[in-house]
């Protein structure tokens, strides 16, 4: 750590304290990720171990956050990443509304730039949110925070937990064209009945993969018809709810990929993926970061052998989806 000048707090994420460092030889500003062992028999943090060796696989990419070094500091060790001023929540959180189009495709372009990228080297990122995709001083858009990344095997031989949330490209697009999220649940269940409400009760018909999921036998739902993306988000474009469409898709294998996304006309019709030195880049609120509210104790979370009305915040919610007696 001698060889850096901490000049700030920036935030804190699930493993460590993230600083704003200078490099004194260099002058180089940087984020200094710390993260700290709790014991030291028990090694490296998994999610620590897994960000490292993600970004090192695919450092080459000018879509994703360069991982500079890491090096040991005291009962832990340090990532040192090339420092970024903003982030896309951000952007959303103080943009006037809605979000300018031009402005919408060029994040949206770099954002599948990256993940393209991700999927050609075999990464599969698993946690993609607005908060995770850094911007940079010069309007940059870069993928962030691998922790929950993995090695995927193309030919779909090779398992992965189920317990893992993320809001992926559509609904990142969805949000930037919305303003808000699309589907804002506050817990697995109150989620899910977002997307019902949207997107329509899955049938065989619809995804008859949907038989295969860990938990299809322990929940069920009262058949509901999608709502046409066009009164969800009527300001939007047609080529932009044509191409939503195509992401919000039950069966994840007819969801269209980041490569032919890339080829939609959604980008080559007027207005045009704005440059990125001419996006709004407003900067990270100085000083400490708030810390997370902790709120109530989880009285709601999700227990199979509970009734769906209390595992919900709001059981209003569920009532169109509950089948009758």
């Amino acid at each position: 750590m001698e060889q850096y000048c901490i000049l700030g707090r920036i935030g804190e994420g699930a493993h460590g304290i993230v600083f704003k460092a200078k490099h004194v030889e260099t002058g180089e500003i940087v984020a200094l990720k710390k993260v700290a062992l709790r014991r030291l028999e028990d090694g490296i943090p998994n999610q620590a171990l897994r960000e490292i060796k993600a970004l090192q696989e695919i450092e080459d990419s000018q879509y994703v956050v360069q991982l500079k070094a890491v090096f040991p500091h005291g009962a832990g060790f340090v990532l040192a990443f090339e420092f970024m001023l903003s982030d896309l929540a951000e952007v959303v959180r103080h943009a006037q509304r809605p979000l300018a189009q031009a402005h919408v495709k060029s994040y949206l372009q770099m954002l599948l730039k990256g993940v393209a990228f991700c999927h050609a080297n075999n990464i599969v990122h698993r946690d993609l949110k607005p908060a995770n995709l850094l911007i940079s001083a010069s309007g940059q858009l870069k993928i962030a925070d691998f922790g929950l990344a993995r090695v995927f095997s193309p030919d779909g031989s090779r398992l992965y937990t189920h317990q893992v949330a993320t809001r992926a490209v559509g609904c990142i697009l969805g949000e930037l064209l919305n303003g808000s999220p699309l589907f804002p649940g506050e817990n697995d269940i109150e989620q899910l009945c977002c997307v019902l409400r949207i997107l329509g009760t899955p049938s065989l018909q619809v995804w008859p993969e949907i038989t295969e999921l860990p938990d299809y036998n322990k929940i069920s739902f009262k058949e509901q018809a999608p709502v046409p993306l066009e009164e969800v988000l009527p300001d939007a474009s047609p080529q932009a709810l044509d191409l939503l469409g195509q992401f919000l898709l039950y069966p994840p294998c007819q969801r269209i990929s980041a490569s032919k996304a890339l080829l939609h006309p959604y980008f080559f019709t007027a207005p045009l993926p704005a440059h990125p030195s001419e996006l709004p880049i407003p900067r990270r609120p100085g000083g400490p970061a708030p810390k997370a509210h902790a709120g109530p104790p989880h009285i709601h979370d999700f227990h199979v052998d509970r009734p769906l009305e209390e595992s919900l915040l709001d059981p209003e919610l569920i009532r169109p989806f509950i089948p009758e007696g």
